[in-house]
């Protein structure tokens, strides 16, 4: 008895560790569009922090406690304008706005992830929600590691890429005039890309219409609160037809995770002797 429980033991040990191995790798692969992108981006960003007069430990510290993309872009103007520290909280808010509605998205995905949910939260960027938003997992990722993974690999690139770009920018002199666009590009490329991905466009719709008849409204320097508004109410407005999507890509994670070895072996096994009924019903048939 004691025997067969560490058979056992050893077992259930080897199959986590097959897991685990399984979900780095799977999430690895997952994030090397990101890699691509982040490391050319935090590059810009490095540049452009070296170009105001600061080195790479503030474009590491930044990227470490901050990593908001945009935000940091944004930072740069900020830190080198004297900006106070209410200015610089209201644009934090401003730019930031949308992760609100991501927020409000992901609210079932990482109910249940435990000790990773505050770096979770803290780590949602726009490229990982696109990923994490992806269709179904493989049955050998584990779903909570994924999300943990894919988020730390996708600052790491953040990270190293903000590092290159400040040394580059202490050792090169060129004109980095244009680099701050990078991101405006990134999330047109985003958007695509969402689009082409589901089938569901009706958020996208209603956020273009939205801050299109704002931007005309309200004008250039005042369109951007207003949007945001009016983008939240279409989202509460327009929940119900969103949530049965969301409810059951939920409900078949939650049916995968939650199903033991021992339903696998018994489902496959009834359905073998379902098919070699089925089979000699057929021979009995033909007789």
């Amino acid at each position: 008895m004691g025997k067969n429980n560490s058979v056992k033991s050893n077992g259930a040990a080897a199959s986590g560790s097959g897991n685990l191995r399984s979900t780095v790798r799977y999430a690895f692969v997952a994030s090397l569009p990101v890699m691509a992108g982040y490391l050319v981006l935090g590059t810009g960003f490095g540049v452009l922090l070296q170009a105001k007069g600061y080195n790479w430990l503030w474009a590491a510290l930044m990227s470490v406690t901050i990593f908001a993309g945009s935000m940091q872009y944004v930072a740069v103007d900020l830190l080198s304008g004297g900006a106070t520290l209410i200015a610089a909280a209201l644009m934090t808010v401003l730019v930031n706005i949308r992760h609100l509605f991501y927020g409000l998205t992901m609210l079932e995905k990482y109910s249940d992830t435990g000790w990773r949910k505050p770096y979770l939260i803290f780590a949602l960027t726009d490229e990982t929600f696109s990923l994490v938003c992806s269709p179904e997992l493989p049955e050998n990722v584990d779903r909570k590691n994924y999300y943990f993974f894919l988020s730390l690999m996708n600052q790491c690139y953040w990270i190293t890429g903000s590092i290159l770009g400040a040394a580059a920018g202490a050792a090169l002199s060129f004109n980095s005039a244009g680099i701050d666009f990078a991101m405006t590009a990134l999330f047109v490329v985003i958007f695509v890309e969402q689009w082409e991905k589901t089938k569901q466009h009706l958020p996208a719709v209603a956020g273009v219409v939205i801050t299109v008849v704002c931007r005309l409204l309200f004008g250039t320097e005042s369109f951007l609160i207003p949007s945001m508004i009016g983008i939240l109410a279409a989202m509460f407005l327009f929940q119900g037809k969103l949530n049965p999507v969301n409810e059951a890509v939920a409900a078949d994670a939650h049916a995968q995770e939650t199903r033991s070895p021992d339903d696998t072996w018994r489902s496959g096994h009834e359905a073998g002797n379902s098919g070699d009924k089925n089979e000699t019903g057929k021979g009995g048939n033909e007789r």
